[in-house]
């Protein structure tokens, strides 16, 4: 399956650009649409958080404030949209059937973040996240993991920096789990492109399920041939381990499953998939 559509979740203009960057990236590859979504906040959500002792002047000018704050922020993130889609002389409007170039288009809406970008990433062929701002901890990005555990759908952590190829080299992150399968079912419209396929497999990284070899025999009946490359942690940490291989190969995209372990854990002991969030110098597509 072709990816013909993107959905770009926009809170800032720091990381907003780089993330832009990828995806007319990866559009321009699949000849796809990017559909950049700006979720502002609903100034009636601050009443409830304001707790008690407050006056009803004292929480309106908080609601006042809020409602101005976000829409500074929404203002500046169309305005970088608007110069982006210019200076790459990209099409705005809807795809239209047999269009083969890519397009983008702006939304603004009202509401929770993390409730309307699942819903808008259901129907995404792949959701594409801007990194973090600067001291902000990834594993904290509503969009991030409202994609991961509310839509069914895979979402692409960008860069910090705008990378100059996706796809071309891609590494799927095995360890035998449903989550890893499902992130090779994702990456098969990549597999099928790609120049070069490596799945990554490491001792303290399998689980129980089918290890490396019956993955790459899997792959070839769909005509992928993939080389096997065995990692080692890097001091005891099996995801620097994991990232220091896809290094190595030269990829441009790592695939793998997300949160083998439940997010609380990762949270409190870290784990493969919060260590590659937080240092991925790369594109990182992640499925649940």
């Amino acid at each position: 399956m072709a990816v013909r559509k993107l959905l770009l979740p926009l809170t800032g203009t720091a990381a907003g650009e780089a993330a832009l960057s990828t995806a007319l990236l990866i559009a321009r590859s699949w000849n796809a649409h990017v559909l950049a979504l700006h979720v502002r906040v609903d100034s009636r959500d601050v009443a409830p958080l304001a707790g008690e002792g407050l006056s009803g002047a004292m929480i309106e000018e908080m609601m006042t404030a809020t409602e101005r704050e976000s829409s500074d922020r929404a203002h500046a993130v169309r305005s970088m949209f608007d110069r982006f889609v210019a200076k790459h002389q990209v099409m705005l409007g809807e795809p239209r059937h047999g269009m083969d170039v890519p397009t983008a288009s702006f939304a603004a809406v009202i509401g929770r973040e993390e409730d309307l970008v699942a819903q808008q990433a259901r129907l995404a062929d792949l959701t594409v996240v801007p990194h973090p701002e600067a001291g902000e901890d990834v594993s904290s990005s509503d969009a991030l993991h409202a994609v991961l555990f509310d839509s069914g759908r895979p979402v692409l952590l960008s860069p910090q920096a705008a990378p100059e190829t996706v796809g071309t080299r891609v590494c799927l992150g095995w360890n035998g789990t449903a989550e890893s399968a499902s992130a090779v079912s994702a990456a098969l419209p990549w597999l099928k492109r790609a120049e070069a396929v490596a799945i990554l497999s490491a001792d303290g990284y399998q689980r129980r399920g089918p290890a490396a070899p019956d993955l790459a025999a899997y792959l070839a009946l769909h005509g992928v041939n993939a080389e096997i490359v065995m990692f080692q942690a890097r001091s005891g940490v099996v995801g620097a381990g994991l990232l220091a291989a896809a290094r190595d190969f030269g990829c441009d995209l790592l695939a793998m499953g997300a949160y083998s372990h439940s997010r609380l854990r990762q949270l409190i002991l870290g784990g493969v998939t919060r260590h590659v969030l937080e240092t991925a110098q790369l594109p990182v597509m992640m499925n649940r």
